[in-house]
């Protein structure tokens, strides 16, 4: 056992170890993790484990600057001498885009005796294997993954995200839809971006509760011109229509909003259901909402109510005056205020 984990060693220092893995058939693990060795020590070190005397089991480079090119080299030394190798950790490395297949495909290999093949921190590899036995692929080799109606719960969703900030994951586009993801959740999600900005396009949380700052943890990273994420929705199509809507005359996006005030817009059938898709949704927080002279009708009433009561506990304030309600919709609007699971304090 040769271990020589920080000690401060740079890609000069592999060409001796190289001759020691060439001439020494008796070492069978060596340990090189946190060295700034990067990819000119890694192909140094290509020409000891290439070498027939070489009889290394066990090769730890964790943390070691290694990219693209080294985990190529390494490939490349374990193709021409495959037979003893047993277990190589790559863990904290940069593989780029080919990296992980390179060293994967020797799995597959029965020529191959790499049984471990390491690359992720224990919270990402146990998201690995998770993820590996729902779709049957290493999600390390997809672009796209939809985990879609699996209760995945904060202790998952953090091992998800403990997986997208690793840097072998080079995933496009992550659906995670009514997998009953919380507050907790999105802010784990949104952490992980932040610390791995350059992969993920689009993100697809609807059907979750992101809680009080869910929807702004993640909303900021749009802003942020580090970040590759382009599309993220937390709703539905006639909430999302009623998003880009309201968007559109207010400014700003509503799910942001505490305070909506729609008065004086002429609201119709179409805007009224996709208002009541937004209203119903848990990523809408609006506690006041304004609709006044909106030429709402008894109808559209009704269609208001049911979305209030499908989320009943966010809105506090709502104000329909000056339209055309009628005593039905007027005596439903009455009904909720009596009814305690409810926060409205004020109907006008």
């Amino acid at each position: 056992y040769f271990r020589l984990c920080d000690c401060g060693l740079t890609n000069e220092s592999c060409s001796p170890i190289a001759t020691v893995l060439r001439s020494n058939s008796t070492l069978k693990e060596l340990d090189l993790s946190n060295n700034n060795l990067q990819d000119s020590g890694v192909k140094k070190l290509q020409n000891g484990l290439e070498d027939t005397n070489c009889t290394l089991e066990n090769l730890r480079l964790s943390n070691c600057g290694i990219s693209e090119e080294g985990y190529k080299a390494l490939a490349s030394a374990l193709r021409s001498n495959p037979s003893h190798l047993i277990e190589l950790d790559l863990t904290g490395n940069d593989p780029g885009q080919s990296g992980v297949k390179q060293l994967n495909d020797l799995l597959q290999d029965p020529n191959c005796q790499l049984k471990t093949l390491r690359f992720l921190g224990p919270a990402a590899d146990e998201a690995c294997h998770y993820v590996t036995g729902i779709v049957g692929k290493n999600p390390l080799l997809l672009k796209e993954l939809n985990l879609s109606e699996h209760k995945l719960g904060d202790t998952r969703v953090n091992q998800i995200a403990a997986l997208l900030q690793d840097k072998h994951c080079k995933l496009n586009t992550l659906i995670l839809s009514d997998c009953s993801i919380t507050e907790e959740g999105y802010k784990a999600l949104a952490s992980a971006l932040r610390s791995n900005p350059s992969h993920l396009i689009e993100l697809d949380l609807t059907g979750n509760d992101p809680g009080q700052s869910g929807v702004k943890e993640l909303s900021d990273l749009l802003q942020d011109p580090n970040f590759q994420l382009k599309t993220l929705r937390f709703l539905g199509p006639a909430a999302d229509e009623a998003c880009q809507y309201v968007t559109g005359i207010v400014g700003k996006n509503p799910l942001l909003l505490r305070e909506l005030n729609l008065s004086d817009c002429e609201l119709g059938d179409t805007q009224v259901n996709q208002i009541t898709a937004l209203l119903q949704d848990k990523h809408c927080k609006l506690s006041t909402l304004i609709l006044c002279r909106c030429s709402i009708t008894e109808k559209q009433c009704l269609i208001l109510i049911s979305a209030l009561n499908l989320n009943p506990s966010h809105l506090r304030e709502l104000d329909i005056s000056e339209n055309e309600l009628k005593n039905t919709g007027v005596n439903h609007l009455c009904d909720i205020l009596k009814d305690s699971h409810y926060k409205l304090e004020r109907l006008r």
